[in-house]
């Protein structure tokens, strides 16, 4: 059996099928759903990179990225819904230095001296407004 006409595992024979939909009701270089790069990923992680990027005409090396592999790049964390910041009892918080980064990239870092911390649901929200 030569390689052009080995079969394609039916999970991702599937994916092909709804990419072809996309594909075929989108203009071309649209950017994919997200949905459907996590398909991919799983898939990849069962089968391959290769045997999933080529027969779905995904890029090799940005499903590759998405897989999680040591690329040499700083992976983004997971965005934090809720951090509770809790001093000890006995801490006295006299100087108090926090520092904030986008998923953008964009910096906040905010100093005080003060007995009372500022308020923090204004500051974050005036910092994502101008992130935006």
């Amino acid at each position: 059996m030569t390689r052009k006409n080995k079969q394609v595992p039916e999970p991702i024979a599937e994916v092909q099928r709804q990419l072809e939909q996309f594909r075929s009701t989108h203009p071309p270089r649209t950017k994919l759903p997200e949905s459907i790069w996590q398909l991919a990923v799983e898939l990849a992680r069962q089968y391959g990179v290769y045997p999933v990027a080529h027969p779905l005409r995904l890029d090799y090396m940005g499903l590759k990225r998405r897989l999680g592999r040591p690329s040499g790049r700083r992976q983004r964390a997971t965005p934090a819904a809720f951090v509770e910041l809790v001093a000890p009892p006995e801490a006295k918080l006299d100087e108090c230095v926090v520092e904030f980064e986008s998923s953008r990239g964009a910096k906040m870092r905010i100093q005080w001296r003060a007995a009372a911390p500022p308020d923090w649901a204004s500051l974050l929200r005036a910092w994502r407004e101008a992130d935006r």
